[in-house]
């Protein structure tokens, strides 16, 4: 595992660094003034929204730690959402930024590049609202989650070449006449960063009566970055303290384009932890926003999904794994300075989506991935206090 200080400076991620500006298709087919257009519009914005109005807010879970350690860890629960991941958030958010900018429109679909979990919350949206849903992925993505795209309507478009999704994406959007979502693009501005219930102000809300209110530290892995962007803004806003990680898988690039400042970083294998790592630096990623990254071993994340199970009897997806080990090598920190206070990290989905991966001995053999010595110093740390990794 690899970390890296906060670099001094970066350069400006103009639109040429961050490549081809995001493809909009005209919208000559619909007139925004005949009034069935507008029933059908506002009808789709007081459902999305609806959804959210009736939707309780998701649980802040605590992970347990030696009390005389005066450190409280929190998991911020999103598969409790109605699609099962934190993406239903970045979901909704998307559906509302494109009804509102004239983009969705009745009859037309609308296509989106995802890992999975995004596609299965957008394809739950589209449903609601009426229109089809394409998604482009890749070939690797769990089954489960090709399952309940489908099961919401939607359909699955695989790809070998997860590099290839965004150009498949765009394609797909033009020759059917309908709107590529884009939620690598859009997720760091579709989203109210400022609070409206966004996910840092319930953090903070949710916080409110424990002993430290305030976290520390705040852990969100990336995979837009989206979420770690809409978190670092309203703490900068709010004028906290509290400090933002960030994890990376193997075969991402997100550490390696912070750590030089290069937009143009990439990789050329797929992550195998879904949901997180990219291929590319996405635009929606804001390096300048956060404080640190942390280069996680994928061993390690399953380690730390299968210590989590243990340690509070819930299974969980691999990027939850790579945001607890950070999690803890932070905490482990704390404890080895003498400091206290809390930490705060994200259960992003549910492990049932994962059975066949995470939690298969099979599957980890296949991948030639040993998890005993993470797994031991999870066990050890959570004994002893010491972090030998």
């Amino acid at each position: 595992m690899s970390i890296a200080p906060q670099p001094q400076s970066r350069p400006d991620r103009s639109r040429a660094d961050r490549g081809p500006a995001p493809i909009v298709i005209p919208t000559t087919d619909v007139d925004r003034t005949d009034p069935d257009y507008r029933t059908w519009l506002k009808d789709a914005v007081r459902k999305v929204q609806a959804d959210a109005n009736r939707t309780a807010d998701t649980h802040l879970l605590r992970f347990p730690l030696p009390e005389e350690w005066g450190i409280d860890l929190y998991l911020k629960d999103e598969s409790t959402h109605p699609t099962g991941s934190l993406k239903h958030r970045l979901a909704r958010s998307l559906f509302l930024y494109g009804l509102c900018n004239g983009w969705i429109r009745p009859g037309k679909p609308v296509i989106e590049s995802s890992s999975g979990s995004t596609a299965v919350s957008e394809a739950y949206f589209a449903s609601l609202i009426g229109v089809p849903f394409i998604a482009v992925m890749p070939a690797t993505t769990s089954r489960e989650k090709t399952r309940l795209i489908e099961f919401h309507g939607g359909t699955c478009h695989l790809v070998q070449d997860p590099r290839t999704v965004y150009e498949v994406s765009a394609r797909l959007a033009a020759e059917s006449g309908g709107h590529y979502m884009d939620q690598f693009t859009y997720a760091e501005r579709a989203t109210d960063w400022r609070g409206n219930n966004n996910i840092a102000e319930s953090i903070y809300q949710q916080l409110r009566l424990e002993r430290y209110p305030e976290p520390a530290w705040i852990v969100a892995t990336a995979g837009t970055g989206g979420t770690s962007a809409t978190i670092a803004r309203y703490v900068h806003y709010m004028q906290y303290d509290t400090r933002i990680c960030v994890p990376d898988p193997e075969n991402s690039c997100f550490f390696d384009g912070w750590l030089t400042g290069d937009a143009g970083t990439n990789c050329e294998t797929a992550s195998r932890i879904e949901g997180i790592g990219r291929p590319r630096m996405e635009p929606s990623f804001l390096p300048g926003a956060i404080d640190r990254m942390m280069k996680v071993p994928d061993a390690a994340s399953v380690a730390a999904v299968r210590a989590l199970e243990a340690a509070i009897g819930r299974k969980a997806g691999g990027s939850t794994g790579t945001g607890l080990w950070s999690a803890l090598k932070i905490v482990a920190e704390m404890v080895a300075e003498g400091r206290t206070g809390s930490v705060v990290t994200l259960l992003c989905d549910p492990g049932d989506r994962y059975l066949d991966k995470y939690y298969s001995d099979d599957w980890l053999a296949s991948q030639g991935l040993d998890i005993t010595p993470y797994a031991g110093t999870i066990d050890t740390f959570l004994a002893t206090g010491t972090w030998s990794c």
